[in-house]
């Protein structure tokens, strides 16, 4: 039996979650209502924020041709604020209202993976394509528009979603109702869970007494590791093209990591990752005073797998330092000729051809 098998014996699955599947490993066993509450806490999100599901709210968003009013759940907050974060630090490299991109180039909801011949006139924030600063209206979870627009989350979202589940195992106590339903259902049957591990296709938040080895996936390879990671207690997510990309007859290779101001794949970089920790506890609340939290917004500290995520798509782009140090989190690209960079003292250990080892980046600027 595997240090892992012995630590989290548990293994749940929801396969067709966000279409990379989540995998759950826990101390113990969830018992049928926790799932059942699980359950719908993913289909709560799908049914908001997925433009690949016909009645969610981001479709409705996509088809209303004098745009509207558009109430999210109240939940979705959180993840507004991770996305005027992201969109300010990236200085709009970073934009949901990049969807509208991804349909061009062939990644919309009816999966054509064929760029349309005239994208090029149209990709990005530079041929006037709608952006989450100048074109949509936000109060709190409520959006407004004049036009369609085209949100995609994938920067963040998936993170996001592991997020709540993550403080679903934590605060359940069958009479607790996740942020995203309303259900009450009591439950006696349902063991603590202390100790967890959430993956929703590489986007991970790890809760756990022994430190875990995470293998760090090699972007040319999907078989092999380029570097491995040993942590307990936070959220690793990675970036990489290399199992959502295309071929068409375009001018350069077709992938979902774009620059939303020029629309267009990012080219120079072949993977990412970052590490967020665990510093927020949902029962002691957010020490705002302290020195981590002074030039970050602290709410985003309660979504740590998120924050990884959008941070792991920031460095991809090559953005992402300041809220990197202001939060404590830390990160690693590999660029297209395989050279390894660490940032703020990223923990991983990466297996590099030639003996060639990771370079620390110390500049100011990325």
């Amino acid at each position: 039996m595997s240090e892992l098998t012995k630590q989290l014996p548990f293994v749940t699955a929801f396969p067709h979650a966000v279409g990379t599947g989540i995998i759950l490993r826990t101390d113990q066993s969830i018992m049928p209502e926790l799932r059942e509450h699980l359950e719908s806490l993913i289909d709560d999100m799908e049914s908001a924020l997925s433009r690949f599901r016909s009645d969610s709210i981001v479709a409705r968003m996509a088809e209303a041709p004098q745009g509207g009013t558009f109430a999210f759940p109240d939940w979705t907050t959180g993840l507004f604020d991770l996305a005027d974060a992201l969109v300010t630090e990236s200085k709009g490299a970073i934009d949901p209202c990049a969807g509208e991109d991804l349909i061009r180039l062939g990644y919309g909801p009816d999966l054509s993976f064929h760029m349309d011949a005239d994208a090029p006139q149209h990709l990005g924030t530079l041929h006037g394509r709608p952006t989450w600063r100048n074109d949509i209206q936000r109060q709190h979870s409520t959006l407004i528009t004049k036009q369609p627009v085209h949100l995609d989350f994938g920067a963040f979202g998936k993170g996001y979603l592991v997020d709540l589940i993550a403080e679903a195992l934590q605060t359940w106590n069958g009479e607790h109702a996740s942020p995203t339903t309303e259900s009450t259902t009591p439950n006696t049957h349902q063991p603590p869970i202390t100790q967890w591990i959430v993956d929703a296709g590489g986007d991970v938040n790890i809760h756990t007494i022994e430190p875990v080895t995470i293998a760090l996936e090699d972007p040319s390879n999907a078989d092999n590791a380029i570097g491995i990671i040993r942590m307990k207690n936070g959220s690793l997510c990675a970036s990489s093209p290399s199992r959502r990309h295309w071929a068409d007859n375009a001018p350069l290779p077709l992938h979902h990591l774009i620059n939303a101001l020029d629309g267009m794949p990012v080219t120079d970089t072949a993977a990412s990752w970052a590490l967020a920790p665990h510093i927020f506890d949902p029962q002691a609340g957010i020490n705002t005073e302290s020195e981590t939290n002074r030039s970050l917004n602290p709410k985003l500290l309660c979504y740590p797998t998120a924050l990884a995520d959008g941070l792991a798509t920031a460095l991809f782009l090559g953005y992402g330092k300041h809220i990197m140090l202001s939060s404590h989190c830390s990160g690693a690209t590999l660029d297209s000729q395989r050279h390894a960079t660490i940032f703020n003292g990223f923990p991983g250990t990466f297996f590099l051809n030639d003996g060639q080892q990771a370079s620390e980046n110390t500049s100011d600027t990325m």
